[in-house]
């Protein structure tokens, strides 16, 4: 195929596709957008036997020069994802379409990638994308991350916050406001909610929010988030952007390496010697907003990043 095809898989509505395609039709390409979130309702696809036979909106793709992921929306409770409708009227049938729906995606994707294609970032990766895989990874590769505990049972919790000290917990895969634990958190009352699910607890770390962004093992862009609240999260004083150390930087691409990620903006912070350890990377981050208050240009950096691609 001689035309140069840019390919970016997410929703049209979604601001980061919107504004990413902007950006790269203004640097002389016109990337084309699969709407992940109108498959299978609006959005038409046909595999073929061989590996670049790809047909979307009977439009022959084959092989794209480069793929951005934003969002499959192949879960229910994916962000953007409103099943709650057809959740009610047949929660079985929901869920069986919705694993349909995930098992073509991720195989779509990955027989671009077994074409050499290059995806920012691949499913295939999510196993390393999950919080606990994730930091198990990054320490098993020498890299500063803070003691962490996933568990569901009462005991360990409670040994844990005595060996840690200041502790802060949080669900495993996101979602709800990182907490501190509190005594009144390790009463048999509370704990019994972990008969429900799961939780993250972690070491408090006392220094500022970090983010750091990384493209093709460049650093983009690296932040400091000034903010009261223990999660940052629409809780924003300030955002101002700063020069890592040559240690730091080398760290963030590292793990970048370790976790499979052609891109990525992850969270660190300082524990109370100053040392940045590693809280998580993100396989598909937000980054208008931090460009609109700090002056960064990370959209830039990545349409840059898929037009040399082509």
């Amino acid at each position: 195929m001689s035309e140069s095809i840019i390919l970016l898989l997410g929703s049209p509505d979604d601001d980061h596709v919107a504004a990413l395609a902007q950006a790269i039709t203004a640097r002389g390409l016109e990337p084309v957008i699969l709407d992940t979130a109108g498959f299978p309702e609006r959005t038409r696809i046909s595999l073929g036997e061989a590996a670049g036979s790809i047909r979307v909106d009977g439009r022959e793709l084959g092989c794209p020069h480069a793929v951005y992921v934003r969002q499959l929306h192949n879960h229910p409770l994916a962000f953007g994802v409103d099943a709650s409708e057809a959740m009610a009227d047949d929660w079985y049938a929901t869920l069986v379409a919705f694993r349909e729906k995930a098992e073509f995606m991720v195989s779509l994707v990955g027989r671009w990638e077994a074409l050499g294609i290059p995806v920012y970032n691949s499913p295939r990766a999510n196993w390393l994308h999950g919080k606990p895989m994730q930091l198990a990874a990054l320490e098993a590769a020498g890299l500063p991350v803070p003691r962490t505990l996933w568990t569901n049972d009462p005991q360990a919790v409670r040994e844990f916050a005595k060996a840690v000290g200041r502790v802060a917990y949080k669900p495993v895969s996101g979602g709800a406001a990182t907490r501190e634990l509190g005594p009144e958190d390790l009463v048999d009352e509370r704990l019994e909610a972990l008969s429900a699910a799961p939780v993250t607890f972690q070491e408090l770390l006392p220094g500022d929010d970090l983010r750091v962004y990384v493209i093709d093992g460049v650093v983009v862009a690296a932040l400091r988030i000034l903010s009261s609240a223990l999660d940052f999260r629409q809780h924003e004083q300030d955002i101002r952007t700063i020069e890592l150390s040559a240690e730091i930087t080398k760290v963030c691409v590292h793990a970048c390496d370790v976790l499979g990620l052609r891109w990525t903006g992850m969270d660190l912070r300082p524990d109370a010697r100053g040392a940045a350890k590693i809280l998580e990377l993100n396989a598909s981050p937000m980054f208008l907003g931090f460009d609109a208050r700090a002056g960064t240009d990370i959209l830039g950096a990545l349409a840059d990043a898929l037009v040399r691609r082509r």
